[in-house]
C-alpha cells in the first residue's frame, strides 16, 4: 500500500497572540510544522500534502525548496473535515491517508508506524489517549462490547460523555477511496458550525469498519500547542526526551533539565556536559570531550580529548584533538584549531588556522590568519585585518613568539622562530629567527601631578 500524509496547518492560533503563524513558532529551534514534516518523512510516504491557511505565504516560504511537499490552501477555515477535503484531489497515488496536525510536534514515528500497521488490513485506525483531565478534547464513545462507535466533541457532548477520559488525538489513518465518500457526506450541523473530520468515524462504523485504536507511549506525543505556556511545556518535554537518549547512549549530563539541544548532537564515548549548555545545528563531539557550564556550540566539530571550559561561544568552527578552549572564549566561523591548541579567556578567533600546540591564551583577537605550530601569542595581541574596505591576511610561522599587546597590521608575515617585542605595531614582514620590535624611547620627566582645587 502507498501511504499519503495530510498535515493540517491552516489554523491562525489566536491564543498565541502573535503575527507569526502558529505552526512557525519554534520548538527546539525548529518550526512546529518542521517537526511534523520530519516525522512524516521517516515513514517513507508516497506523498506529503500540507494544508495551509493563515499566513500561508510565510509558511510555504519557511519550507522553500523542499520538493517532496505539496501545498493546498484552505481559504476558509470550515473545520478539519473541510481541510482534509481540500487535500484529496492532490493525493493521487495513495491507498492509505494518515492525517497529522502541524501544531502537534512530539509524535514519535514508532507510534505512527504502529498505527499504520494496525490499519493496513482493517482499514481505519485512530490514535487515542487517556487523560486525567480531558477537558477540551473530543471523547471516544464505545459500545458495551468496547468497540469504538463515534467521537463527540466537547461542545456537543452530554454530561455522561464528558465523563469519558479517553480522548481523540485527531490522528487517523484511513482508506483513501472510502475517505472521499465519507468527506462528501459531512454536515456542519453542530455547535461549532464546522465540518468535523471526527464525524467520518461514525460513518465508518455504519459501513461495518472495526476501528483499530492505538495509544502512544506518553500522552505528550499527542499534545498540541495552543498558547505559549503549552509551547514551553512541550519544549521541556522534548529536551528531556533528548537528554534521556543521550544518557542512555553514555553521555554524562550534570543536570538533564539544564541542557538544550536545538538541532542534532553526535558524540563519541565518555563525553561530559555541564549545566546550561546550548547545542544548535549539527554538533559532532569526539571521544572524552568535556564541556563546561554556560557554553553555546553551533554547527561545531570537536575532536577527541578536548576540554571546553565555562562560558564559551563556539560557532561553525573545528577544534582538533587534545585542545583546550576557554573560559570565555569565542570561536567564530572558519576558526580551525589543528590540535593540542590552547585558546584562553577573552580570545576571539575568526576564519583562522591555529597550528599544532600553539597557544593564544589571553585577551586576543585573531582574524583571517594562519598560525603555525608551537606559536605563542601574548596577551592583548590583535591582528589588524580590516583596512576599512577589505580584509587582509596575517601569516605567523612555526614557533614564533608574539609579545604581549602587539598589533599585527595585515597583510603581514611573521617568520618562523621570530620574536616580536611586547607593545610593537608590526606593519612590515618580520624575518625568521630575529627579534623585531617597534617602540618609542622611554623617557622619565620631572612632572607634578595636578591636584584638585
Amino acid at each position: 500500500m502507498n501511504l499519503g500524509v495530510v498535515i493540517l496547518a491552516a489554523g491562525q492560533g489566536t491564543r498565541m497572540k502573535s503575527s507569526l503563524p502558529k505552526v512557525l513558532h519554534r520548538l527546539a529551534g525548529k518550526p512546529l510544522l518542521g517537526h511534523v514534516i520530519d516525522c512524516a518523512r521517516s515513514l517513507s510516504p508516497a506523498e506529503i500534502v500540507v494544508v495551509y491557511g493563515h499566513g500561508g505565504d510565510r509558511v510555504q516560504a519557511a519550507f522553500e525548496g523542499q520538493d517532496d511537499l505539496q501545498w493546498v490552501e484552505q481559504a476558509q477555515q470550515l473545520g478539519t473535515g473541510h481541510a482534509v477535503q481540500q487535500a484529496m484531489p492532490v493525493l493521487k497515488s495513495s491507498d492509505q491517508v494518515l492525517v497529522l496536525y502541524g501544531d502537534v510536534p512530539l509524535t514519535r514515528s514508532e507510534t505512527l508506524a504502529a498505527l499504520i500497521e494496525a490499519t493496513r488490513h482493517q482499514g481505519f485506525g485512530l490514535l487515542t489517549v487517556k487523560l486525567p483531565n480531558p477537558s477540551g478534547y473530543g471523547r471516544i464513545v464505545r459500545n458495551d462490547g468496547g468497540r469504538v462507535q463515534r467521537i463527540v466533541e466537547q461542545k456537543d457532548a452530554t454530561p455522561e460523555e464528558l465523563a469519558i477520559d479517553e480522548v481523540n488525538t485527531g490522528i487517523m489513518c484511513l482508506p483513501r477511496d472510502r475517505l472521499v465518500t465519507w468527506l462528501a457526506g459531512l454536515s456542519n450541523s453542530n455547535a461549532q458550525g464546522e465540518y468535523y473530520l471526527t464525524d467520518v468515524l461514525a460513518m465508518a462504523v455504519a459501513d461495518g469498519f472495526d476501528i483499530q485504536v492505538c495509544q502512544p507511549a506518553a500522552a505528550v506525543e499527542a499534545e498540541g500547542v495552543n498558547d505559549r505556556a503549552q509551547l514551553a511545556r512541550l519544549e521541556r518535554a522534548h529536551q528531556q526526551r533528548v537528554a534521556d537518549r543521550l544518557m542512555a547512549d553514555g553521555v554524562t549530563l550534570s543536570d538533564p533539565t539544564r541542557l538544550d539541544v536545538r538541532g542534532e548532537l553526535q558524540h563519541g564515548q565518555d563525553c561530559e556536559i555541564d549545566i546550561n549548555v546550548l547545542i544548535e545545528g549539527l554538533v559532532k563531539l569526539g571521544n572524552r570531550v568535556r564541556i563546561g557550564a554556560n557554553c553555546v556550540l553551533r554547527d561545531m566539530v570537536v575532536g577527541d580529548d578536548v576540554e571546553i571550559l565555562e562560558n564559551c561561544v563556539l560557532e561553525q568552527a573545528h577544534i582538533g584533538n587534545a585542545s583546550k578552549v576557554g573560559p570565555f572564549a569565542r570561536l567564530r566561523p572558519g576558526a580551525d584549531l589543528v590540535g593540542g591548541a590552547h585558546v584562553g579567556n577573552f580570545v576571539e578567533i575568526k576564519k583562522s588556522v591555529v597550528g599544532l600546540g600553539s597557544k593564544v591564551n589571553h585577551l586576543t583577537y585573531i582574524g583571517d590568519s594562519e598560525i603555525g605550530e608551537g606559536v605563542n601569542i601574548g596577551a592583548g595581541t590583535i591582528t589588524c585585518n580590516y583596512d576599512g574596505a577589505n580584509k587582509h591576511k596575517t601569516i605567523i610561522g612555526d614557533r614564533a613568539f608574539i609579545g604581549s599587546n602587539s598589533a599585527l597590521v595585515a597583510p603581514v608575515t611573521i617568520g618562523a622562530n621570530a620574536t616580536i617585542g611586547a607593545g610593537s605595531v608590526i606593519g612590515k614582514d618580520a624575518p625568521e629567527d630575529k627579534l623585531t620590535l617597534t617602540r618609542a624611547k622611554q623617557v622619565s620627566l620631572n612632572w607634578q601631578r595636578p591636584t584638585k582645587k
